[in-house]
C-alpha cells in the first residue's frame, strides 16, 4: 500500500483527535510514522493503526475508515495528472476507476495491487457494483465514494452488503437522490 495512504491517515488523526491521541497510536503499535507518499508498506500496519485509533477513541473500526475514506478522496484526485474534467458526476467517475485510474496507479507503481470493481448494472439513477479486494478496506471505499459524490455536489444514498464474510467482497448500490 502506498505511503500517501499512510501519511494522509496520520494527517486525518492529528488533526482529528491531537498529537497526543496520533502518537499513543503509534506508540502502541511501535510504529515510528516515518512514511513517504511514494514508499510501499504493508496494509496492515494501516490495520494495526486504525484498530488501536478505535480503543484510543471509542469510535467503530468501520466508522473510522469511512471517514478516512471520505477524507482522502480529495488527495487522491489531485495526486492523478489528468483527472480534472474528465467526469461528470460521481456515477461517471466510478465507472473510470477500473479502466482508467487503476491503469494509470499501476504504470505509475509496478507494484501496486488495486481493488477491482465489477459492474453488475448501471443507470443514470442507480449503480450496483462489486468491490473485490483483499485487504478488505469496504469501509474506506464507502467513505470514498462519499467524498466522490460530496466532490461532484450529489447526493446519493449508498448501500452496502458483503459477498464474502471475509469482506473481500462487497456489493454497493448507489442511487441518486
Amino acid at each position: 500500500m502506498k505511503g500517501i495512504i499512510f501519511s494522509e491517515f496520520l494527517e486525518l488523526v492529528e488533526d482529528t483527535f491531537g498529537l497526543e491521541i496520533c502518537q499513543e497510536m503509534l506508540d502502541q503499535n511501535n510504529d515510528e510514522g516515518a512514511y513517504t507518499s511514494v514508499g510501499t508498506y504493508d496494509h496492515k500496519d494501516l490495520v494495526k493503526l486504525i484498530i488501536s485509533l478505535s480503543k484510543l477513541t471509542g469510535i467503530s473500526i468501520e466508522d473510522l475508515q469511512e471517514v478516512y475514506g471520505k477524507s482522502i478522496f480529495l488527495t487522491l484526485f489531485n495526486s492523478m495528472p489528468g483527472l480534472h474534467g474528465k467526469s461528470s458526476s460521481t456515477f461517471d467517475f466510478i465507472r473510470q476507476v477500473e479502466n482508467y485510474i487503476h491503469i494509470e496507479v499501476k504504470k505509475l507503481y509496478a507494484d501496486a495491487n488495486p481493488p477491482q470493481f465489477i459492474f453488475i448494472s448501471n443507470t443514470d439513477s442507480e449503480m450496483v457494483m462489486d468491490y473485490i479486494s483483499a485487504r478488505c478496506f469496504s469501509h474506506v471505499c464507502f467513505g470514498l465514494i462519499q467524498g466522490c459524490a460530496e466532490y461532484f455536489n450529489e447526493q446519493i444514498d449508498i448501500q452496502m452488503a458483503s459477498i464474502q464474510e471475509d469482506g473481500s467482497q462487497v456489493r454497493f448500490t448507489l442511487k441518486m437522490q
